[in-house]
């Protein structure tokens, strides 16, 4: 029945998310390309003082994740994205203009903080619009403004840095997200009761189906509940260990490819898009086999392992063989990004939407924490040893735990059994879907 329930939603609701959130991530992503391109011997910049700056963003962005959230939830993430866009866009474009350390660390705490509600906010968004069967590839849809912005970013940065230097490629990369925020604006329905395009039986139906699916999942009191219980908590943790090897790898792939002998930016920019490539692949198999057999877990922890052995794989090669390190470098980056949809789609499968919002903020601000540790840690340790093996061990052992957790955090329909038990001992605690 929701394959068949108002199919313009696809088309008209998620190009708007993908465009928004690949707008949010060229601003924050093209921060590794300056680096690398000129803006670190401009103002002086030393390793160290590089690795804050590139991980103050997650600080911020850690900071004002749940009030973003909460707002979204329960007043307007239309209004809440609007604004955002405009804001980050203005910050992106002042970090092009900015001519001494002190100013550019104020501007990339307060661009993770103008950004920090975008993430839950779509998600919440996006519930709203998607049935339980559409939200993988929904969610994925939403994330691949991720890999694909990075793609095509790379390519776009390392040529603008060439042409017109890494000031301009900031303030050129920074004006379509205030362009964009009028577009957002007036193409948005909050809700499907708003949307003129959609007809009433449409509306309905829509309507009822997510209403049966709330139905079906056990009532959670308030935060404090939904925040106390251990799979919650065990998201949080498993979410923090898994952006810190997908960070460390987004801030920090430029310079370790411009690292390598006979390299140029341009070669970098080009090379560093390929493991996103396979990234979108990944994302959209991984997307599609989760909502078909509406199965979670096992298109979360798999390739998460699968990220940590190749990481360690690139270790163990070391400085030998760039061209091997690197293949190893794009199986660890796709596996990485591939199980984004059904990860999000596992919260608001075992949370009622009165906490839904809440709890993605949680989540995804402890996987801020985990950005902030990888992006700055990936890159004290590379400037620390001058070289790149411990940045390697360091990310695949945080992958590898967040394989295992995930393991034991969203548990399989063998189990319901046991949750049963528990939900009696503990008030507020809620049970995982059979499906997750």
């Amino acid at each position: 029945m929701s394959t068949t329930i108002a199919m313009q939603r696809w088309y008209r609701l998620i190009p708007i998310a993908f465009i928004t959130y690949s707008l949010a991530y060229l601003d924050r992503a093209n921060f590794g390309f300056a680096a690398a391109g000129g803006m670190a011997k401009d103002l002086n910049i030393t390793p160290s003082i590089s690795s804050l700056l590139g991980s103050l963003f997650f600080l911020g962005y850690f900071f004002f994740q749940i009030p973003g959230a909460l707002y979204a939830a329960n007043k307007s993430a239309k209004k809440l994205i609007f604004w955002s866009l405009i804001l980050w866009g203005g910050l992106a474009m002042a970090t092009g203009m900015i001519s001494n350390v002190n100013m550019l660390i104020v501007i990339r705490f307060m661009l993770g903080v103008v950004e920090s509600a975008v993430m839950p906010a779509m998600l919440i968004f996006l519930s709203k619009w998607f049935t339980k069967a559409e939200r993988s590839r929904a969610n994925t849809f939403l994330i691949l403004g991720n890999p694909a912005t990075i793609l095509w970013m790379s390519i776009l940065s390392g040529y603008l840095i060439k042409a017109v230097g890494w000031r301009w490629m900031f303030i050129w990369e920074g004006l379509p997200a205030i362009i964009w925020a009028f577009f957002w604006w007036k193409l948005v329905d909050e809700t499907p009761k708003n949307a003129k395009w959609l007809s009433e039986p449409d509306k309905q139906a829509l309507e009822d189906k997510l209403q049966q699916e709330q139905a079906g999942i056990k009532p959670v009191k308030n935060y404090a509940d939904a925040f106390k219980s251990k799979t919650v908590i065990l998201l949080c943790l498993q979410y923090a260990l898994w952006s810190i090897g997908v960070y460390g790898f987004v801030m920090w792939l430029p310079s370790i490819i411009n690292a390598a002998p006979n390299m140029n930016i341009v070669k970098t920019g080009w090379l560093s898009s390929v493991p996103y490539v396979f990234a979108i692949i990944g994302m959209l198999s991984a997307s599609y086999f989760s909502d078909k057999t509406l199965k979670r877990k096992i298109f979360v922890w798999p390739f998460l392992l699968i990220g940590a052995l190749a990481f360690y794989g690139s270790y163990l090669t070391g400085t030998t063989n760039f061209w091997l390190s690197f293949v190893l470098l794009v199986i660890a980056g796709a596996a990485m990004y591939a199980p984004y949809g059904p990860f999000f789609a596992i919260i608001t499968e075992i949370l009622p939407r009165n906490v839904a919002g809440g709890a993605i903020a949680l989540i995804n601000s402890f996987g801020a924490l985990g950005s902030f540790a990888g992006s700055y840690l990936v890159g004290y340790l590379n400037g620390s040893t001058g070289g790149f093996g411990a940045s390697y061990i360091f990310m695949s052992g945080a992958l590898f735990l967040s394989a295992i957790i995930t393991l034991w955090a969203v548990k399989g329909s063998n189990e319901i059994a046991e949750d049963k038990v528990e939900e009696k001992k503990l008030p507020g605690a809620f049970r995982v879907s059979p499906t997750s």
